[in-house]
């Protein structure tokens, strides 16, 4: 009789298959979208904007990396930032959380821990479970959100509201936020209806973007509550 291998070596193998073949073809990294637009008109010439913040956002410098990842999104959309004399403001936000990858073997005991952070709150810390101190790559797993806010400064009505999640095992967070606010931003102002998949390629020759409904799309698991901190 064949003796079939450990669970978490194939899975490992698997991820690393996965890996090696990104390298030459970029990762596609694959977000469910959902918008809701007071824009129906469309946007007035050259808009602007200027970033908000919230009393617990103010003078924190992991906020402000949120707002630079951001930045570029919003000017692919068609925005011009004016901290001067702005028409919108817009408002931020981004969160991570470690999970266990559901390629994990939950009879490994070096599995099974993970945690959290948020970019731009007020505290900082990072939580752990059981497990060892070294997790495989079969492991890395994470689930992020962001969301972004535009407010018309006169009257200060939120016209726009987009929120974008993946899970994946995408290891730098930075270049994950800032495809997850392109993501967040297809279709501005006017997006479709309901949840939809936004694919945007990261790597090779070119970054790009494609739209699909998100029932083509996997949904996220909802993580766990967890402790508000910073990165």
């Amino acid at each position: 009789m064949k003796r079939s291998l450990p669970r978490s070596f194939a899975a490992f193998a698997a991820l690393a298959a996965v890996l090696l073949s990104g390298c030459a073809a970029g990762y596609l990294m694959d977000n469910t979208v959902q918008s809701f637009s007071g824009l129906q008109g469309g946007l007035p010439n050259a808009p602007t904007y200027t970033f908000e913040r919230l009393p617990s956002q103010a003078n924190q410098p992991s906020h402000e990396l949120v707002e630079k990842l951001a930045d570029p999104a919003l000017f692919k959309a068609g925005l011009r930032r004016d901290d001067a004399s702005p028409r919108y403001t817009v408002q931020v936000s981004a969160r991570i959380q470690r999970a266990v990858s559901p390629w994990a073997d939950p009879w490994d005991p070096w599995g099974g821990w993970g945690g959290s952070f948020a970019y731009g709150g007020p505290r900082a810390g990072f939580g752990l479970g059981w497990g060892g101190p070294f997790p495989r790559m079969d492991q890395a797993w994470f689930q992020r959100e962001v969301n972004l806010l535009v407010r018309e400064r006169a009257g200060n009505k939120v016209v726009y509201e987009t929120r974008a999640v993946n899970e994946g095992p995408w290891l730098d967070n930075d270049t994950a936020i800032a495809a997850m606010f392109e993501a967040a931003l297809q279709g501005f102002p006017t997006p479709p209806a309901g949840a939809r998949r936004v694919d945007i390629q990261l790597g090779g020759r070119q970054q790009a973007a494609a739209a699909a409904p998100a029932a083509a799309a996997s949904a996220p698991a909802t993580p766990a509550p967890a402790a508000s901190a910073v990165r």
